[in-house]
């Protein structure tokens, strides 16, 4: 499914090892995202929507910086790799509020709708970062660099 700098495919250990790490910093943004929507859903009297977008807003910084950096170790052009995740959220976004308001308005338990989102909103992006916003500069950052060096390095004593 991925692909390096040099055009080769990951291995499956390191595709598993990016899904990982991409779980782990994506239930941290959900922990932000959680704790955002909580405060303002129960301090603020909003409905649900705009305690959601602003809590979605937050998590996706939170989840952009740390898997361009740690999970794809990309070099992407920030803005240009930005650009992408804002014109998926300009599609998951409207969706995700309108279903979520749709669903509370109906009975819905608003912590119950926020974890299916998050749950959707998780699947896809991992989809939509591999294939489209890193496909063509994961392992590109110096992190990736000293990790291959690392590996093309004798043990000594050997």
């Amino acid at each position: 499914m991925s692909q390096t700098k040099s055009g080769l495919r990951l291995s499956a250990r390191q595709q598993a090892w990016q899904f990982i790490k991409f779980t782990l910093f994506s239930i941290s943004a959900g922990i932000v995202q959680a704790v955002s929507f909580a405060l303002l859903n129960e301090t603020t009297g909003f409905p649900y929507w705009p305690s959601y977008l602003i809590a979605l807003v937050l998590s996706v910084v939170w989840n952009f910086t740390f898997n361009r950096r740690y999970t794809f170790r990309s070099t992407a052009n920030i803005p240009k790799a930005m650009t992408l995740v804002f014109l998926y959220y300009l599609v998951f976004t409207p969706l995700s509020t309108w279903w979520g308001d749709a669903l509370t308005n109906i009975g819905w338990n608003d912590y119950i709708v926020l974890g299916g989102t998050m749950v959707v909103n998780f699947v896809t992006e991992f989809l939509f970062q591999c294939l489209v916003v890193f496909r063509k500069t994961i392992d590109t950052n110096v992190i990736a660099e000293r990790a291959a060096k690392k590996k093309d390095t004798p043990v000594s004593g050997s």
